[in-house]
């Protein structure tokens, strides 16, 4: 029997699994979750004294709420099904909103891609992708709401990019068809595609040079910045709920469509 939608916009209380949650965009998203009073279940993938420095920060400053961190590599889909399994038995009510911003990216002529880079940017755009929004489908509580990272490189005509946006482009796909496929228990799936975004992830890629143009063509003259995000992804798990099915371009205009 379907549910009714619930579009409370009080997410106090709740219960957030987020991956790659305790830095970058995933750290900002956890902390600002945390600020509207939201349990946290944190995945990280080696940086255990960062994690452990961010649970004891977030624990320090919200003290009504729970944070638990979790160590996984994500290579397998029973890694997905361990984390998700993991966050239920430390959270025995239910997750309620899954974020997940695992990424990878190559730079490079596709004709120089070798099977090895490939495979693994395959692994973690795609497959980890995949069965992260298929363990959400099965464990998120209705009512939930699952958002997945992607780019705004999916609506740009570019060289270098290709295996990079050949293996986040079936995310839109997935987010499409799982939110007709959870439509009834209420559950919203999204993707938010930022632009290049002024982290490690972006610094560790990209030359100075290509940095500087692809901050000139953003608003402003400047790149992504983690805060121009965190408010869409606290939007759709949110207030926005009523919005599902869709991938959501915040770029700057350095892609649209």
């Amino acid at each position: 029997m379907a549910g009714k939608f619930d579009n409370s916009k009080d997410i106090k209380g709740k219960v957030a699994l987020i991956t790659g949650g305790t830095t970058n965009l995933g750290g900002a998203t956890a902390h600002d979750l945390a600020s509207l009073g939201v349990n946290l279940f944190l995945h990280y993938r080696t940086n255990q004294a960062a994690a452990e420095k961010t649970q004891k920060d977030l624990q320090a400053k919200y003290p009504d709420i729970k944070v638990e961190i979790y160590q996984g590599a994500l290579t397998k889909a029973s890694d997905l099904t361990k984390l998700f399994d993991a966050a239920k038995a430390a959270f025995p009510k239910g997750i309620d909103i899954a974020i997940n911003n695992i990424g990878k990216v190559v730079k490079k002529p596709l004709i120089e891609v070798t099977e090895e880079e490939f495979d693994e940017l395959d692994l973690v755009n795609h497959k980890v992708a995949f069965f992260f929004l298929k363990e959400a489908g099965l464990k998120i509580n209705d009512n939930g709401r699952i958002v997945s990272l992607v780019t705004s490189l999916l609506a740009a005509y570019t060289p270098f990019y290709s295996p990079y946006q050949g293996t986040k482009a079936p995310v839109e796909f997935y987010t499409k068809a799982l939110s007709k496929e959870l439509g009834e228990r209420g559950i919203s799936v999204n993707a938010v595609a930022p632009g290049p975004m002024d982290t490690s992830f972006l610094h560790g890629s990209e030359t100075k040079e290509a940095v500087g143009y692809l901050a000139s063509v953003g608003l402003n003259g400047r790149l992504t910045e983690v805060s121009d995000i965190v408010p869409i992804i606290r939007l759709l798990v949110s207030d926005g709920a009523w919005v599902t099915g869709q991938t959501v371009f915040a770029s700057g205009g350095f892609t649209a469509r």
